[in-house]
């Protein structure tokens, strides 16, 4: 069934179903831009943008439960000096949003924040996006009715350059996942920091490189965090030696548990570099079934059990950014049983995805199972 909808004098195309409209966007739709959808878009809408590039188009998102996806293709929506209120290129204030395949670049604002994505609502699923040189990739603001979910996206180079701006960045929100994705050279600002009351990091590369990141992941305020099946790379220019920090601004959030299982850990700072940095007395981290090539195990509050440093643990072609296991690597065959939480499923594979996890027999310490 198809309605028509009369807005601004023109006659829009909307197909409806029992379930949803459907809104398209695109040059040979009446709605030629994302903007112009978010408009018109209602409670549960679809909305298909078109491939291609939307130079300058920002939008608020107001409506609830929206879908909101690329179709034949990458969406690209390049700032081009426009913003969304001072904020970002979408701002989204409506709950439960889900954005597909939608590429945000060089979001910039006089405050230094401008983020790809400002989330004001309660609710967003990312997929299979990617967010490059804004002065955020991702910036959610508080809300304790709020589940985030990232997965197969990239984040490329976001950041100000002023420690304060990051690649992603969660703030008190119920839960923050991020799986499957490929957050790297934020500009001197964290690959991941969130303040959220569970965050879960599952399958991700997070990397460095060539850049000047500091923290991979950034946890200040503690909380129920689980870190497993990671590869993550510190990289030679990074000013901060810690990797994972845990409670640094204090940790204020109601429960502390912090667990970390079966990463691989790169360090270019070796010998220097902690893999764990856990400034909370009261939390103590567990952290087993790691590699970790070389530096210190943690710093602070915690326990280790069946974790390698090893400056050459047998990797299959480093050089090459190859982390998969000898046959003849320490490693190989050495993890021992964790809580169901805990055992890696999933590995992650390049450049945002992930795969089941090979098992026969007992797993291989690290991110990766020997093939």
């Amino acid at each position: 069934m198809r309605t028509l909808l009369i807005f601004a004098g023109l006659v829009l195309g909307i197909a409806s179903t029992a379930e949803a409209r459907v809104i398209s966007v695109g040059p040979d739709q009446p709605l030629k831009t994302p903007r112009a959808a978010a408009t018109v878009a209602r409670d549960g809408d679809i909305v298909e943008i078109a491939a291609g590039s939307y130079p300058g188009d920002v939008a608020t998102w107001r409506a609830n439960r929206l879908v909101i996806r690329a179709v034949g293709g990458p969406v690209v929506l390049d700032a081009s000096g426009q913003s969304e209120g001072g904020k970002a290129i979408w701002v989204i204030a409506g709950s439960r949003t889900t954005v597909e395949g939608i590429t945000f670049v060089n979001a910039v604002v006089p405050d230094e924040n401008g983020a790809g994505i400002r989330q004001e609502g309660a609710g967003l699923t990312v997929r299979r996006s990617v967010f490059r040189n804004n002065q955020m990739g991702i910036l959610a603001g508080d809300n304790p009715a709020s589940d985030i979910l990232v997965e197969r996206s990239i984040f490329d180079a976001n950041g100000n350059g002023d420690g304060q701006s990051h690649n992603i960045y969660v703030n008190h929100v119920r839960s923050f996942t991020l799986r499957y994705s490929w957050s790297h050279d934020a500009k001197v600002g964290h690959q991941v920091k969130s303040r959220a009351l569970r965050t879960d990091i599952l399958y991700n590369r997070i990397s460095d490189g060539a850049g000047d990141g500091s923290y991979s992941i950034d946890l200040p305020n503690g909380g129920n965090a689980r870190i497993v099946g990671n590869l993550i790379e510190q990289g030679p220019n990074s000013p901060n030696t810690g990797i994972v920090s845990y409670g640094a601004e204090g940790a204020t959030n109601p429960l502390h548990r912090l667990r970390v299982a079966s990463n691989t850990v790169v360090n270019a700072l070796a010998p220097r570099g902690t893999f764990v940095v856990n400034a909370d007395a009261a939390t103590s981290a567990f952290i087993v079934n790691n590699l970790f090539t070389g530096g210190t195990l943690l710093s602070g509050s915690g326990r280790g059990r069946r974790n390698l440093i090893a400056a050459n643990p047998g990797f299959r072609d480093a050089t090459a950014g190859d982390y998969v296991l000898t046959a003849t690597s320490r490693a190989r065959n050495r993890a021992v049983p964790t809580a169901t939480a805990l055992r890696p499923r999933y590995e992650y594979v390049a450049p945002a995805g992930g795969i089941p996890r090979p098992r026969a027999g007992r797993l291989d310490l690290g991110a990766f199972e020997t093939r």
